[in-house]
């Protein structure tokens, strides 16, 4: 995006704010109900002993798992959102196994656990092992391995998983059937790792998918980075306010309409490079990546759908992230 563009957008956003009073006031009532309402459980967390657990947060092309199918910133605004809109559902089907034989193994292969007759896969989210413990539930099992490129459906029995041998348990907070985490100490350091399940739903808003991370209302605080900055390993992280402006944005989020991916698409936005990524440090220490496409999309991880936000709110959220 040049600069011309850039004002452009920006202007546009601003003019369409204006004319959108009443629907700032509708999220401003909505902002004000919930915040007298119950807060999410969490709890602070404390613990010696910590390594990063990182995984793929969709900045690059979403081919992983093949196998189985600047300037100063504008002041940020709150942003305007339609609620109760509804959209045509995207179904993503349960994942299929490969065959008895192995056929149509490929050679990358993300992270896996077998729970509960479901295939759970490395979390976008992340999760310092320090901070593991207070989030670590009921122990669910042990996983026992031996699942490769090259393992039929035969191998994929109850915890069978290609991490090795590690304890299984339910996560504090959240859904086991969304979420589980394996957790092991050795010699005093904490190994920890989430996994999702992100096949065998239906979304037909945002929140049926974001909703599961429990981002309202909950955000401690915020980050973002530059495209450039993460493609060239910089880490030149800067502060995003975790304030009204986020808030409203991840409302935004909740209400977006669900887009399929296509290859059409992928290769349309994974070929530019109008990105940006926001990292959210919810209160209970785990770390949320969402990309955002300057056509007005939002991605977690490699779910193979895109959440596109409303436009104006999109924008304006774009914008006072600067440049």
């Amino acid at each position: 995006m040049n600069e011309e563009q850039f004002k452009q957008n920006y202007k546009k956003a601003v003019d369409q704010m204006k004319t959108n009073e009443q629907l700032k006031k509708r999220v401003e009532q909505s902002l004000n109900t919930q915040h007298q309402g119950p807060k999410h459980r969490r709890k602070p967390l404390y613990i010696a002993a910590s390594v990063v657990i990182a995984a793929s947060i969709g900045l690059a092309a979403p081919s992983v798992w093949q196998q189985f199918n600047g300037p100063a910133a504008p002041t940020p605004q709150v942003a305007a959102v339609t609620p109760g809109v509804s959209f045509d559902p995207i179904v993503i089907p349960k994942m299929e196994l490969p065959s008895s034989q192995g056929k149509g193994a490929m050679a990358d292969m993300m992270q896996l656990v077998v729970y509960g007759g479901n295939v759970y896969t490395q979390s976008p989210t992340l999760l310092e092992g320090a901070n593991a413990l207070n989030l670590r539930g009921d122990k669910l099992g042990t996983t026992t391995g031996g699942i490769d490129e090259l393992s039929g459906q035969d191998k994929y029995t109850e915890l069978a998983s290609n991490i090795g041998e590690a304890d299984i348990y339910a996560v504090n907070g959240y859904d086991k059937d969304f979420r589980i985490m394996s957790y092991t100490e050795i010699d005093g350091q904490v190994y920890a790792q989430l996994f999702d399940k992100n096949n065998g739903i239906t979304i037909g808003i945002g929140a049926d998918l974001i909703g599961k991370l429990y981002l309202e209302g909950n955000i401690a605080s915020a980050q973002w980075e530059t495209f450039n900055s993460w493609n060239n390993g910089l880490q030149q992280l800067q502060p995003l306010a975790a304030d009204e402006s986020l808030e409203s944005f991840i409302l935004s989020l909740n209400a977006a309409k669900p887009i399929a991916t296509s290859p059409e698409l992928e290769e349309n936005l994974y070929g530019k490079e109008d990105r940006k990524i926001i990292y959210l440090t919810l209160e209970d220490k785990t770390q949320v990546p969402l990309v955002l496409f300057g056509e007005g999309l939002v991605r977690y991880g490699n779910v193979p759908a895109f959440l596109e936000v409303e436009k104006g709110a999109f924008q304006s959220f774009w914008n006072s992230l600067g440049e």
